[in-house]
């Protein structure tokens, strides 16, 4: 990989579905949204709504303001999108591969490292249902297909005739150029993201592995439904 590739603006990257009707509502919007409203407008969990709008922010796309408030009790963060014009280009491509390459080059585990944090990621990303309840695999499966959706995935989910095994095709990685170089760590931690937030759904569903790149656009998760509630999940990452 050349500089020339490192440095490629991100602007040219697609920002997925979800995230771009987020960019859409705050254009159209009057006047700044907070995260309960667009997660309102959106159906998006809280968490997720937020995890967008940070996004946009950071990519320079949308600002974060604080409202002025007379009365006591924490000020009102809302969102807005930010104004056509030159706002410097961001280069997060460049910076997940010294990140990435950190990792790989001096944890001594690198996928365990990454997977713990992408299942604490998935964790926060998820809706924990309400106490004593427990969606079926079926329906974790497509929640779990929602969130993939939300981060830009493009997954497409399938079931097998006996009703417990499931294939969730991740056809669009948003971090493939890195991947390529550094699966270990990049696939790991997508691999533990979907595991914290199954966990977090309390869904009797385990994430087995992940097939990464079977071809240049698709990474393929394995997906196992339990018999019955509380199904235990593999010690470690399986992602090759």
């Amino acid at each position: 990989m050349n500089a020339g590739q490192l440095l490629a603006p991100e602007e040219s990257t697609p920002l997925g579905r979800s995230r771009a009707d987020v960019l859409d509502m705050l254009r159209a919007a009057d006047g700044p949204l907070g995260v309960r409203e667009v997660a309102q407008r959106m159906g998006l969990h809280p968490n997720t709504a937020r995890f967008h709008l940070e996004a946009l922010v950071e990519a320079g796309l949308a600002v974060r303001e604080t409202e002025d408030r007379q009365t006591p009790g924490r000020p009102r963060i809302g969102y807005r999108a930010a104004p056509d014009g030159p706002g410097g280009r961001r280069r997060y491509r460049l910076l997940a591969e010294m990140l990435t390459s950190m990792i790989a080059g001096t944890m001594p585990e690198p996928g365990g490292a990454t997977e713990e944090a992408g299942r604490q990621w998935g964790a926060y990303l998820a809706e924990q249902p309400p106490p004593y309840q427990q969606p079926s695999a079926a329906e974790a499966v497509s929640r779990l297909a929602a969130i993939m959706e939300g981060l830009g995935f493009a997954p497409q989910a399938e079931a097998a005739d006996d009703g417990r095994q499931f294939l969730l095709n991740l056809r669009q990685c948003p971090f493939r150029e890195v991947a390529e170089r550094h699966r270990d760590v990049i696939c790991s931690l997508h691999l533990g993201l979907m595991r914290g937030a199954l966990h977090r759904m309390r869904a009797p569903v385990t994430a087995d592995r992940l097939d990464p790149l079977v071809e240049p656009s698709l990474c393929i998760a394995r997906l196992t439904a339990s018999e019955g509630p509380g199904a235990r999940e593999p010690a470690a990452a399986e992602a090759q």
